[in-house]
C-alpha cells in the first residue's frame, strides 16, 4: 500500500497554479515545456502562419541547419525585397500555410498525388499562383509561366520533406476558402489578391477538430513513409484572426479556432512520441500575460513578447546547444503575412 495520501503530493511545483503562476511575475515563469532534442546539425524546416517565422529566424541566427530550399536569386540586393517575393521567409516559397488542409494538400501535390483544378488566378491581365498568390507582387505574363514556376516550387517542397529532420509547423487558422470542385483550400479568399470570387465555385470551410486531426494524422503518415527519421514541432499562433467569414464576432471566432487547434496539437503530442508541442500560444495569449505582449491593435505580437517566447524556446538543453541570449531587435526581419491583407480589404 502506498504512503502517498493523494496523487498531487508527488507532483512538481509547475503542476500547481499558485506557486508556478499566481505568485510569480509572468516574465519569471519557467519550466513551461520540456524542450525536444535538437542539435545544430539537425536540418530544420518551417511552415505555417506568420508566427512560425520567429522560430525559423531565431534558429537560423543561432546556427541551426535551417533549410532554405528556394534561396533568393542574386538580383535581390536587399533581404527585405527578397522577402517581399517570398524568399527566405519559410523553408520553401509556399507563403503562409494557415490550415492543416493546405499542408496535406501541398504534400500530396508535391508527390504527384493531386492536381488542383484551379491553380492560376488572373488580375488585370497578370497571372498568379492561386495556392500562393501573395508571393508575386506583379504576377506573370501567362498561366503557363505560373505553372512552370509552380513545378519548380513543388520539386523543392518534395526535396525538403525527404531531407528534413525536424518540421516546425505553426497552426494558425481553421477557416479557409476552398474550391467547390475538388476541395482545394487557398491561403486567402479568391478576389483578395487576385482571381474572382464566385459563390458557385468557392465556399468557406471552417475545419472541425476531427478534420484538423485527420489532416495532421494523414500528413504524419505520409511524411514518415518517405522520411522515417522526421519529427514535428507544433506551435499555435497567438495572433488573432484578422477577420472571420462566419456569422460569429471575430473575437468568438478566434477563440473557436485557437481552441480547436490547441486541442488537436495537444492530442497529437500526447499520442505520438515524435510530435512535440511548444506553448508559444499560452505564453502570449493566456490571461496571466494581461495582454502586455500585444501591440496596441491587440493582434500583432510586440518585440517583448517575441523575446519572451524565444527565451522559453531556447531553454534547458536547447540553451546549451544554441545559447539563451536575447537577440538584438534589428536581427529579426519583418514578418510576411498574407492574412494582414484582410485588414486593408475590409
Amino acid at each position: 500500500m502506498s504512503d502517498v495520501k493523494n496523487p498531487y503530493k508527488i507532483q512538481p511545483e509547475r503542476a500547481f497554479w499558485k506557486g508556478s503562476v499566481g505568485m510569480r511575475h509572468f516574465a519569471d515563469l519557467d519550466d513551461l515545456w520540456q524542450p525536444m532534442a535538437l542539435r545544430k546539425s539537425d536540418r530544420v524546416a518551417t511552415a505555417g502562419s506568420c508566427f512560425a517565422q520567429h522560430i525559423g529566424n531565431n534558429l537560423a541566427i543561432r546556427g541551426a541547419a535551417f533549410m532554405d530550399m528556394e534561396p533568393a536569386p542574386p538580383l535581390f540586393a536587399l533581404q527585405a525585397e527578397a522577402r517581399r517575393w517570398g524568399f527566405g521567409v519559410f523553408s520553401c516559397r509556399y507563403g503562409n500555410i494557415y490550415t492543416t488542409r493546405q499542408l496535406i494538400q501541398l504534400f500530396d501535390e508535391a508527390h504527384g498525388d493531386r492536381v488542383p483544378a484551379e491553380r492560376v488566378w488572373e488580375k488585370e491581365g497578370r497571372f498568379f499562383d492561386a495556392l500562393r498568390p501573395g508571393l508575386d507582387p506583379v504576377g506573370q505574363d501567362s498561366p503557363e509561366a505560373v505553372l512552370a514556376l509552380r513545378r519548380q516550387h513543388l520539386d523543392a517542397v518534395r526535396k525538403m520533406f525527404a531531407e528534413l529532420d525536424v518540421f516546425v509547423f505553426t497552426m494558425g487558422l481553421t477557416e479557409g476558402w476552398e474550391a467547390v470542385a475538388d476541395g482545394t483550400m487557398y491561403p486567402l479568399a479568391p478576389g483578395t489578391i487576385a482571381g474572382q470570387y464566385c459563390p458557385e465555385d468557392h465556399r468557406l470551410r471552417n475545419l472541425r477538430a476531427r478534420e484538423v486531426r485527420d489532416d495532421m494524422e494523414g500528413f504524419w503518415d505520409r511524411l514518415r513513409k518517405i522520411n522515417p527519421r522526421a519529427r514535428i514541432l507544433l506551435t499555435i499562433s497567438p495572433v488573432p484572426l484578422a477577420a472571420t467569414a462566419t456569422d460569429n464576432h471575430v473575437l468568438v471566432a478566434t477563440t473557436w479556432s485557437k481552441s480547436v487547434l490547441r486541442s488537436v496539437a495537444g492530442e497529437l503530442s500526447e499520442d505520438h512520441p515524435d510530435i512535440h508541442y511548444f506553448p508559444s500560444y499560452e505564453i502570449i495569449a493566456s490571461h496571466p500575460a494581461r495582454g502586455m505582449f500585444f501591440e496596441p491593435d491587440l493582434r500583432n505580437v510586440n518585440a517583448s513578447g517575441v523575446d519572451l517566447v524565444m527565451k522559453h524556446f531556447f531553454s534547458g538543453a536547447l540553451a546549451k546547444e544554441f545559447g539563451d541570449q536575447v537577440l538584438a531587435k534589428d536581427s529579426e526581419p519583418e514578418l510576411i503575412c498574407d492574412e494582414s491583407r484582410l485588414d486593408v480589404t475590409a
